[in-house]
């Protein structure tokens, strides 16, 4: 088995993450937007019972995680659910479940640039769209640049910014406990919705399951993981679990410093929730301190969403589904032609595209996306087997139902763009 000092196999890239590193670059793609963000968006629908929703969605999340897990275990290949679903399934879904995955988390990734970028210049008092624009552009060339510079450099860069953004969640832990007085625990109330609110309950479930997933990462680097059916299940079971209980703490001291409703109004005057909630309980210098850990933790986003979307396209390009030049790899094992079609991709979107152009199509594609992880995890050999067969059963049925709570236009959307996706991919098969 390769070391990370070892020359690869020819078109191979080298295995050189171990369980610390690979459950840090997870914890990157799921401390972002969906904790800065989503949590405002599911308030807004849910009210209180956010935490519900939360603790349900990080219920499913670990279904889809398991299966995930044991299917990287025993296929530790680059590009995840695209290649479970070509070797256990048909080639139609798993070129679905890639093409799906790369349109919507490419522009996942910009709006992480564009993040970045606003909460940055909100920072030091300027406001300008084209400013804004044009720094999320160049965020993304050099998040790029970052990632063409090895593995090893962005896993690095990403621990740094993962400990600084959970050093600014933990900073407004601590003070809202400290601080919020002993009446605030009826914002936490109630727990479950009333009668007529569980179908806007399930759409927020659906969004913050969205946040979660980002321990997908790891399956799509499983290629770079050394020991991959040890090292991926740990790192994905640590990922999931240590931000589960971010997100769990993170939200109850939000909901006790300003309640749902504050989450809810700081999301639509385009703030971070977590940023209000910091600045109703310690003023204006713990609000900066969460505003740089959003800066951060949309760096981390942006990061790990590149890594992760050029080892898709890597894959992509070997099976001919794109253009051979994408399979190819650098004299140092590394996919240079997929990372900067990603990277310079994101960077154009993130010069025209808008904050939320993305999150409730991500909510929809990535339901698809681990309704097919369930089932080839369901098609696995007992003998690559970890879990019980019905952790993917459970995993597949949520994610089919909450699928149900997406808006029909979104649905349209995805279809067209499904339609135009294996219209392309005819295209570059004839030209092979």
């Amino acid at each position: 088995m390769p070391t990370p000092t070892q020359t690869p196999p020819p078109n191979r890239l080298t295995r050189q993450l171990g369980v610390p590193s690979a459950t840090l670059l997870g914890l990157g793609s799921i401390l972002g937007t969906g904790i800065f963000v989503s949590i405002g968006l599911a308030a807004e629908l849910t009210g209180p019972s956010l935490l519900a929703a939360i603790g349900l969605a990080a219920l499913l999340a670990t279904c889809n995680a398991l299966s995930s897990a044991q299917l990287a275990a025993a296929h530790p290949v680059s590009g995840g659910t695209y290649e479970y679903g070509y070797r256990l399934l048909h080639p139609n879904l798993g070129f679905l479940a890639g093409w799906m995955f790369l349109c919507a988390k490419t522009a996942s990734a910009a709006t992480a640039a564009i993040g970045a970028s606003a909460y940055g210049l909100a920072l030091i008092g300027v406001s300008s769209d084209g400013i804004r624009s044009g720094l999320a552009g160049a965020i993304a060339l050099a998040t790029m640049a970052l990632v063409l510079s090895g593995l090893r450099r962005s896993s690095a860069v990403n621990t740094l910014i993962v400990l600084l953004t959970i050093t600014a969640l933990l900073s407004l832990c601590i003070t809202v406990f400290i601080a919020a007085p002993s009446q605030a625990s009826d914002r936490l109330m109630p727990i479950l919705p009333d009668t007529d609110g569980w179908r806007d309950f399930f759409t927020a479930t659906a969004l913050m399951f969205v946040a979660y997933t980002g321990y997908g990462r790891i399956a799509t680097l499983g290629e770079e993981a050394r020991e991959p059916r040890r090292t991926i299940p740990l790192a994905v079971i640590a990922t999931l679990g240590l931000s589960a209980v971010l997100y769990m703490v993170v939200s109850s001291s939000a909901l006790l410093a300003i309640g749902a409703d504050g989450l809810a109004s700081s999301t639509s005057k385009g703030a971070t929730p977590l940023e209000a909630a910091a600045q109703a309980v310690g003023g204006t210098t713990l609000g900066k301190v969460l505003a740089i850990g959003a800066v951060t933790a949309m760096l981390g986003v942006l990061l790990n969403l590149i890594l992760g979307l050029s080892r898709v396209v890597l894959a992509m390009g070997r099976r001919g589904d794109l253009p051979n030049l994408f399979s190819k790899l650098s004299s140092a094992a590394e996919p240079t032609a997929a990372i900067l079609l990603i990277g310079l991709s994101v960077s154009l979107l993130a010069l025209v595209g808008s904050v939320k152009m993305a999150w409730t199509f991500s909510a929809l594609t990535v339901l698809i996306y681990y309704a097919i992880t369930n089932l080839a995890a369901l098609r696995l050999p007992k003998a690559d087997r970890l879990y019980p067969v019905w952790i993917s059963w459970i995993g597949l049925m949520g994610c089919l139902s909450l699928t149900l709570f997406i808006p029909l236009n979104i649905w349209l959307g995805g279809f067209a763009l499904a339609i135009i996706g294996f219209a392309l991919r005819i295209f570059f098969q004839k030209k092979k």
